[in-house]
């Protein structure tokens, strides 16, 4: 199972802040995303990773 997939503006929201770092995050690998057509989502799990890579 997937679990929720998030837009880039929505994971903004919840990490609180701009939308334009989460691009910046996901272009430098640091967050990953899949790409589809000229849009990003991201799934629930790979932000929580994310978060946890983050906090080291």
């Amino acid at each position: 199972m997937l679990g929720k997939i998030y837009t880039t503006e929505q994971v903004a929201s919840l990490l609180q802040i701009h939308p334009l770092t989460v691009l910046k995050y996901i272009k430098e690998g640091r967050l990953k995303a899949v790409k589809l057509g000229r849009v990003y989502r991201v799934q629930e799990a790979l932000i929580q990773q994310f978060l946890e890579n983050e906090s080291l």
